[in-house]
């Protein structure tokens, strides 16, 4: 009978995947919080801004009326807006009807992966890289197929890589994402161009994460859109248009992938919540605000660049964009985890510990994010800085 008990409480197989260690310093450092301590937090990707106001003023007006479900794709105008968006930012025309409305952008990875690949099916993606990739794709039954990457390709898969990787077993999927997260570096258009083409001659699906579009300062971002109609395109507003907590972002995929991923978003979620798309159509109307937003995190990536080789944190990867710096802290300790546990608890700074990124060499690096006010960026760097030689 115990025994029977317990096997009906038992967690599945698939449900065995790391926690996302960034949330879980969320969660620390809002118990210290809770304690009476301040904590500059520069662990997860958030804005500290708000949503445009254009967004914010038509959820207020929308409020007014039934909040219902919408067309599972998303609502048409929304649709019809990004794809009005690729035209102006990009100067490549996309149909609205390829345009899929999801519930953030970890809605679109998992729409995508399901719709792609089949069960066993092996995906590279780059370390460092964004961990739930991994997570998701071991969670859905695929592998993930973990590229080291080095200085010397700046931190990017490059061709001969995913070519080498393909010839030990063959790979059916690569994930690229430029500006990178939590490295910041960003692939120039040509490289791009390069890693699509040979992935696509040699049958690889290509998935492009382009969630940091907008947040480039080294050069500009160049989408896979232009590229290949073929690659499948992930994109939020939750970065450049500072709306994390409405979850909504958007796919770009093939003629082929709209009805089989149509029919995976009835089922999983039927709609993307009307109101979040009400406000990310109108959201689009606000760049000149984000624009001054994006000036803030190019002041506050100099605070940073300028202020923690001071306190002994001297090297970094390249700060192309997104708004993360990630940076080596091998001379001060080997166990990055432990060290970012005690300069959250000891010097009342939370960032994520890079065993999250990279599980091999994670352990010598920390993400810090600078997407929030310039007066916390310095107070952070003192505070390292006093915690470091103390």
């Amino acid at each position: 009978m115990l025994d029977a008990a317990k096997r009906l409480l038992t967690p599945s197989a698939r449900s065995n995947v790391p926690a996302f260690m960034a949330m879980d310093v969320v969660a620390a450092a809002a118990q210290i919080e809770a304690a009476g301590q301040h904590v500059i937090h520069m662990e997860v990707g958030q804005p500290a801004a708000p949503a445009p106001k254009s967004a914010l003023a038509a959820a207020r007006a929308a409020l007014s009326g039934p909040i219902g479900y919408t067309e599972t794709l998303g609502i048409p105008k929304l649709r019809a807006r990004i794809a009005r968006h690729y035209e102006e930012t990009y100067r490549v025309q996309i149909s609205p009807e390829r345009v899929v409305v999801t519930t953030g952008s970890s809605a679109g990875f998992i729409l995508a992966f399901l719709s792609m690949f089949e069960a066993g099916d092996r995906v590279a993606v780059a370390t460092p890289g964004y961990p739930p990739y991994r997570h998701i794709l071991s969670a859905l039954g695929c592998e993930s197929v973990l590229i080291e990457t080095t200085e010397r390709t700046r931190w990017a898969i490059t061709s001969d890589m995913l070519l080498a990787a393909h010839a030990k077993k063959p790979l059916q999927g690569v994930l690229i994402a430029s500006p990178a997260n939590p490295t910041g570096t960003m692939m120039s258009a040509q490289a791009l161009t390069q890693l699509i083409e040979v992935a696509e001659d040699n049958g690889i699906r290509v998935i492009s994460d382009e969630i940091y579009h907008g947040l480039d300062y080294a050069m500009p971002a160049e989408t896979a859109a232009r590229i290949s109609p073929r690659a499948v395109i992930i994109n939020s507003f939750s970065k450049y248009f500072c709306m994390t907590g409405w979850r909504v972002g958007w796919m770009i995929v093939p003629p082929e992938l709209v009805r089989p991923v149509e029919r995976l978003q009835q089922n999983l979620a039927i709609s993307v919540p009307t109101l979040s798309q009400i406000a990310a159509a109108a959201a689009f109307d606000g760049r000149a605000e984000m624009e001054e937003v994006k000036h803030d995190y190019q002041e506050n990536r100099r605070i940073l660049l300028e202020g923690l080789p001071a306190a002994g944190l001297d090297s970094f990867l390249p700060a192309d964009g997104a708004f993360y710096l990630y940076a080596n802290v091998a001379r001060l300790t080997d166990d990055g985890f432990d060290f970012a546990k005690r300069m959250l608890e000891q010097a009342g700074v939370a960032a994520t510990p890079g065993d999250d990124f990279d599980p091999v060499r994670g352990k010598h690096y920390l993400r810090f994010c600078y997407a929030g006010s310039a007066a916390d960026m310095r107070e952070a760097v003192a505070r390292i800085g006093r915690w470091v030689k103390s």
